[in-house]
C-alpha cells in the first residue's frame, strides 16, 4: 500500500489536480533539485518515479518506501530551512487521498463539519465502521485499516458495517481519522462498490475487562509502593519480651544490677508483672527483682547531683566568660572615648570621624545588650536563691498548722498512728539486723564451704532455703503488723461511733428533763400571780434556744440539718429513714443511716417520728415539725399577752 501526498485542494468526490507551483527554479532542471534534496537527506525522485541521482551519491537516511513522486519545495514548512507558519485554530484540517491496492479513499469536503463520535469508553480498542460498500470484503477492510495498526479481529455484518478490534488503544485514534472518507473499490462507479464510511468508538466487554484488569494491576502496584513507603517510614518495633522462667528471672536479676542494661531489664520486668506472672510461687523472685530496681534510686540521685554540679560549673564558666567579654567591651569603649576627645579628634578626616562614630555606637549597643544579659542571669540566680530559702523556711508549715483546729479525737488518732509507725520502724530495724547477721553468717558459711567443698556439696541449697524462710517470716511479720494497724483503726472508729451514740443519748435525756421541768413550771405558774408568767415564758424560750444551739456540734451536722429539713418539708406526709438516707447518700456517701437518726432524735422540736400504715404496711415515718413548734410558741405568746393585759 502506498500513499500519494498532494499539495493541493481536493474535491469531495473527485480526483484532485495539481495546484499552482510556486518554485523559483524550473521543474525541468533536475540538477538543482537533486542537489538540494540530496543535501536534505531525501532521494530525489522524478515524476515518473525514476531516481534522479545514483545511489552511490545519495545519503543513506531516506526510506524509499515513502514513495514521494511529487517535487518538494525546499522552502516548504517542515523541511527545516524555515520555521513553519502558525496554524490558526479554526482552520479545517485538509485530508489527503489514500490509495490502497484494492480501493481508493477520497476525503470529504473540508468545509463540511467533521463527523461526530460518541463518548469514548474506558480502555476502548474496538471501533465501529459503518457505511461500507456492499461489495466490500473482509480482505479489503483489513487492507484499509492495517495502516492504523495490528488488527486482532474483524466481525463483519451483512448490513454494510463491521467491528474491528485493534491491539492497542492509541491505534483507535488513527482509525477514527478515516471517518468521513468515501471508499471506492477499484475504478468502478457502481453504487455497490462505493460508500461513505463512518468510524466510531465501540463498547466491547473484552476491552472493558482488560481495562479493569489493568486498573487493578495499577492499583496493586500503587498499594505496594505505598506500603513500601510506609514500611520505610514506620519506626522499628520494640524487641520481643522473653517468657518468664526461673532461669530468665535469674538472668534478669543480674541485668538489673548492671547500669548499662537497667532500662531494658526494667521494661522486661514491667512486661512480666503486667502479664500476670506474679503468683505465690514466683512472688519471692519478683520481690528480689523489685528490690534490685529500687536500689538504683540512690545511683540516680547521685547522678542527678553530679549533673547539677556540672551545670553549676558550666554556668560559672559561662558567667566568667561573659564578664571577660564585658571587660573587653569596656576597654574598647574607653579607646573610643579617648579618640573622641578634641586633642585627638581634630587630626582625623571627615570620613574617618564618620567611621569612628559608627563603630563607637555599634560597640555601645553591643555592650549594653551584653550587660543586660549578665544582669538577667544575676536576677535568675537571685530568684533561685530566694526560692530555695522559701523551701527551707518552715514558717509556712507552722502557719498552716496554727490555722488548723484539731479535735481531741484527731490528736489521739495521730498519736496512735505515730506509735504504730514507730513499731513498724522498730520491726524494720530488727529485720535489717537479722539481714546483716544472716549476711555475715552467709559469708562465714561461704568461706567454710570454700575450705570444705569436697565434704559439703549441698550447702548453697540449704542457704537458699534458709534465706527464703527468713524472707517468709519477715513477710508474715509485716502482714501481722498491717493487720494490727487495721484492727486499731477499726477499734478507733467503733469508739468514735460509741461516743456519738452517747452524745445523742445525753442530748435526748437533757431534752426530756427540760420538757418535764417546763411542765412543772407551767403548773406552778398557773396558781401564781399573772405578772410572773411572761418572765417564766421567756426563760423557758431561752432555754429551748440554748438547747437548739447546743444540738448542732459541727458544720457538717448543720449542713445535714438543712438538707433533712428541706427534704422532709417537700414531703408533707413524711418519709422513712431508708428513703431519706438513699437521697443523702447521693450527696455524701460517708453519711450513715444511724448518724441521721441520732441527729433527728437530738432535735425533737424540729423532727417528729410517727407510725403510718396498718398491719404489714406499718412503718415509721419522720416529719418536719419546726414550723409547728414556732406556731405553738406564737399562740402561747399571744395567750400570755392577753392574760397579762386582762
Amino acid at each position: 500500500m502506498s500513499f500519494c501526498l498532494l499539495l493541493c485542494g481536493v474535491a469531495a468526490d473527485g480526483v484532485g489536480s495539481l495546484g499552482e507551483n510556486h518554485l523559483s527554479v524550473p521543474v525541468s532542471d533536475h540538477g538543482a533539485w537533486a542537489t538540494a534534496m540530496n543535501n536534505l537527506g531525501i532521494i530525489p525522485m522524478g515524476i515518473s518515479g525514476q531516481q534522479l541521482v545514483s545511489e552511490s551519491l545519495c545519503l543513506q537516511r531516506f526510506d524509499p518506501g515513502l514513495g514521494l513522486i511529487a517535487p518538494i519545495n525546499p522552502m516548504m514548512a517542515g523541511i527545516g530551512l524555515v520555521p513553519p507558519p502558525p496554524v490558526p485554530p479554526d482552520m479545517p484540517v485538509v485530508k489527503e487521498i489514500i490509495h490502497c491496492k484494492s480501493c481508493t479513499l477520497f476525503p470529504q469536503n473540508p468545509n463540511l463539519p467533521p463527523p461526530s463520535t460518541r463518548e469514548r469508553p474506558p480502555g476502548c480498542k474496538t471501533v465501529f465502521v459503518g457505511g461500507l460498500p456492499e461489495n466490500a470484503t473482509e480482505e479489503i477492510i483489513r487492507e484499509v485499516f492495517d495502516q492504523c495498526g495490528e488488527i486482532t479481529a474483524i466481525r463483519k455484518s451483512k448490513k454494510n458495517f463491521c467491528h474491528i478490534r485493534l491491539s492497542e488503544e492509541f491505534m483507535v485514534d488513527k482509525a477514527i481519522y478515516l471517518s468521513g472518507y468515501r471508499m471506492r473499490i477499484g475504478s468502478s462507479t457502481d453504487k455497490k462498490d462505493s460508500g461513505r464510511i463512518h468510524v466510531d468508538f465501540a463498547q466491547a466487554r473484552d476491552d472493558l475487562y482488560e481495562w479493569e484488569c489493568k486498573q487493578r494491576l495499577l492499583a496493586r502496584e500503587e498499594r505496594h509502593r505505598r506500603k513500601i513507603h510506609e514500611d520505610r517510614l514506620r519506626p522499628l518495633s520494640p524487641p520481643s519480651v522473653v517468657h518468664y522462667s526461673e532461669h530468665e528471672a535469674v538472668v534478669l536479676a543480674d541485668r538489673l544490677k548492671d547500669d548499662h542494661k537497667f532500662s531494658e531489664a526494667t521494661a522486661v520486668l514491667f512486661s512480666w508483672i503486667d502479664r500476670g506472672e506474679v503468683n505465690r510461687r514466683t512472688a519471692n523472685h519478683f520481690y528480689s527483682m523489685i528490690q534490685s530496681a529500687n536500689s538504683h534510686v540512690r545511683r540516680l540521685m547521685s547522678e542527678k547531683a553530679q549533673h547539677e554540679e556540672e551545670l553549676e560549673h558550666a554556668k560559672d564558666i559561662f558567667k566568667n566568660a561573659l564578664l571577660a567579654i564585658l571587660t573587653q567591651f569596656e576597654q574598647i569603649n574607653a579607646v573610643f572615648t579617648a579618640t573622641t576627645r578634641q586633642k585627638a579628634w581634630d587630626h582625623f578626616s571627615k570620613a574617618q570621624r564618620k567611621n569612628i562614630d559608627i563603630w563607637r555606637k555599634q560597640c555601645e549597643e553591643l555592650r549594653n545588650a551584653h550587660n543586660e544579659e549578665i544582669m538577667g542571669i544575676r536576677r535568675e540566680e537571685e530568684m533561685d536563691m530566694s526560692d530555695d530559702d522559701l523551701d527551707e523556711n518552715p514558717c509556712k508549715k507552722m502557719r498552716s498548722e496554727e490555722n488548723g483546729v484539731y479535735d481531741q479525737t484527731q490528736v489521739s488518732l495521730k498519736e496512735e498512728n505515730d506509735s504504730l509507725r514507730w513499731q513498724l520502724d522498730t520491726y524494720r530495724n530488727e529485720v535489717e539486723l537479722l539481714r546483716k547477721e544472716q549476711s555475715s553468717r552467709l559469708d562465714d558459711d561461704h568461706t567454710h564451704i570454700l575450705t570444705n567443698s569436697h565434704t559439703h556439696s549441698h550447702s548453697p541449697e540449704a542457704q537458699i532455703l534458709l534465706l527464703q524462710q527468713n524472707m517468709h517470716n519477715m513477710q508474715q511479720q509485716l502482714l501481722s503488723l498491717q493487720e494490727q494497724l487495721t484492727s486499731k483503726e477499726a477499734e478507733l472508729e467503733q469508739a468514735r461511733e460509741a461516743h456519738r451514740n452517747l452524745e445523742g443519748e445525753v442530748i435526748i435525756l437533757r431534752d426530756k428533763l427540760l420538757n418535764n421541768n417546763g411542765e412543772t413550771v407551767e403548773r406552778t405558774n398557773g396558781e401564781e400571780v399573772n405578772g410572773c408568767i411572761p418572765s417564766l415564758y421567756h426563760s423557758r424560750e431561752r432555754r429551748s434556744e440554748a438547747i437548739m444551739r447546743g444540738g448542732v456540734a459541727s458544720e457538717k451536722e448543720a449542713l445535714l440539718l438543712g438538707i433533712i429539713s428541706t427534704f422532709l418539708h417537700v414531703h408533707p406526709f413524711g418519709a422513712n429513714l431508708e428513703y431519706l438516707w438513699s437521697y443523702i447518700q447521693r450527696l455524701d456517701a460517708k453519711v450513715s443511716a444511724g448518724e441521721l437518726e441520732r441527729l433527728m432524735l437530738r432535735l425533737p422540736s424540729m423532727f417528729r417520728q410517727e407510725l403510718s400504715g396498718v398491719g404489714a404496711t406499718l412503718e415509721k415515718r419522720w416529719k418536719f415539725c419546726g414550723f409547728d413548734s414556732l406556731d405553738s410558741r406564737r399562740e402561747n405568746a399571744h395567750t400570755h399577752l392577753g392574760n397579762t393585759l386582762t
